[in-house]
């Protein structure tokens, strides 16, 4: 339980299927002056629903997993997706170990995506939520077969509009005055430049454009991401960050959104939820990231854990260390790191 909408409605609606279930947060490392409220809400809501709560206190293996894992790519010049990374390696295994621990079979969450067993395979799959707008298969993408069989997800047949209804109705009005999720749980994104400068220091170079003239100065290239537009600081733009150029310590931008689009890229490693795809190509629809469209795609594997993935249309600013999210249909069938732009 986050301590927000989502999950507490997941608890509703698992006391209205006949589950027991009990209510767990896990307390996670927070930076400067980000003062989560999501336990006090969270045992609220759980004393209101008369479920039993628990804390398990995770800042140790937050900070191993996800935030070290943050910091190391964004050193490697990536775009790291902690999410991703959070969800596989941590909140998952974490509550996954407790609910064997007390002998409970299954774990539930809030999230708008669907887990079903086929039975002509038996194993697992990972399908889109009812909610396009709202879908989150592809943060669990990276999952395996083995934490797919325990999980539960209630709002798989809601969408979001309808989840706030149940909220309302079960009068659970704390989601008025609270900002729903946001990219990095461990710090808030105005004060991203500030953790990284702490983190890591800065490491000052030019801004250039593509015919190499200086522009200006940059703190760090990990300050900055593929199609970056805001907090450049340059005039008579607006510029977009078009690459890095790491030998010479220059971030490289363009005022020309077309310098943005590629159509190949090297995805390493690999993530197929079944554990395998027999084909060596085979036809896909691909998201470069979270908020991107899904886009048709061929996935050629050059080995079993390295592809190269050739788009029908170019996509903007494909971003490495982004997680690319492979579909077809509406089943996920897993996923890849972008290690490379082609």
């Amino acid at each position: 339980m986050s301590g927000g909408m989502d999950s507490s409605v997941a608890l509703i609606l698992l006391k209205k299927q006949e589950f027991e279930p009990m209510g767990v947060t896990l307390k996670l490392p927070v930076w400067e002056n980000k003062k989560p409220k999501s336990i006090n809400i969270a045992q609220k809501i759980c004393q209101k629903l008369k479920v039993p709560y628990f804390v398990i206190n995770a800042q140790k293996e937050f900070k191993k997993e996800v935030i070290n894992y943050f910091i190391k790519e964004l050193k490697e010049y990536h775009t790291p997706n902690p999410c991703v990374i959070c969800n596989r390696n941590l909140k998952f295994q974490l509550l996954i170990k407790l609910a064997e621990k007390m002998r409970i079979p299954f774990v539930a969450t809030g999230h708008y995506a669907k887990i079903r067993l086929n039975k002509k395979t038996k194993l697992y799959e990972l399908l889109k939520g009812k909610d396009k707008n709202k879908d989150q298969s592809y943060s669990l993408s990276f999952l395996a077969q083995k934490q797919l069989k325990h999980i539960i997800l209630p709002l798989s047949d809601y969408t979001k509009e309808e989840v706030y209804k149940i909220a309302k109705k079960e009068s659970l009005l704390y989601f008025e005055k609270i900002k729903q999720s946001q990219n990095f749980c461990f710090v808030s994104n105005q004060d991203l430049p500030l953790f990284i400068q702490k983190e890591i220091g800065t490491n000052p170079g030019p801004m250039i454009n593509l015919k190499g003239n200086i522009l200006g100065t940059h703190q760090g290239l990990y300050f900055y991401t593929i199609g970056q537009r805001k907090g450049l600081n340059l005039s008579n733009g607006p510029y977009y960050v078009k690459s890095f150029d790491i030998s010479k310590n220059a971030l490289i931008v363009t005022k020309n959104k077309k310098d943005l689009y590629k159509k190949e890229a090297i995805l390493s490693p690999l993530n197929f939820i079944s554990g395998k795809i027999n084909k060596k190509s085979i036809k896909i629809s691909a998201k470069i990231r979270y908020r991107s469209k899904s886009a048709s795609a061929n996935l050629n594997l050059l080995n079993k854990n390295k592809a190269k993935i050739v788009f029908e249309k170019p996509q903007k600013a494909i971003t490495p260390g982004q997680f690319c999210v492979f579909y077809q249909k509406d089943i996920c069938l897993g996923n890849g790191i972008i290690s490379s732009r082609i």
